[in-house]
């Protein structure tokens, strides 16, 4: 395992790790903070961000994959999470923060694009390999 690829599943760990706490406290914390359609747009957030966690740990996880492929796909997925996942907690959280969070909102489908953008990226690379 190269030193990378210890810090893709390391990353990739921790932030699984703080997606199911932060996925405990919308299920539990914020029930009586937000009005459900909010509660649902926070758990959107945590379900890509962990199925991104999963992705950058199998990644990480995989001897076969060149690194570069890795790190690409690494960076495209973090970007997404934060892009993504990130302006979707601030706007799901907006009725109980002391700030307005609704002029992100155009950060959120950014981050949906990259995760796009790091699966076709992906696929393709993988289809271009040459058989060893």
């Amino acid at each position: 395992m190269t030193v990378f690829d210890k810090n893709m599943v390391v990353t990739a760990s921790f932030l699984a790790a703080a997606t199911i706490a932060m996925g405990a406290f919308g299920a539990h914390g914020l029930k009586n903070m937000v009005d459900a359609a909010a509660l649902t747009t926070f758990e959107t957030g945590i379900r890509y961000q962990m199925y991104h966690c999963l992705a950058i740990l199998a990644v990480g996880l995989a001897p076969s994959i060149p690194e570069k492929i890795k790190k690409t796909v690494f960076w495209f997925f973090i970007l997404g999470i934060l892009l993504f996942s990130g302006s979707i907690y601030l706007l799901a959280l907006n009725a109980i923060l002391p700030f307005n969070t609704a002029k992100i909102g155009f950060i959120t489908p950014i981050g949906g694009l990259l995760f796009i953008i790091g699966w076709i990226w992906f696929a393709f690379k993988m289809l271009s390999l040459k058989k060893q």
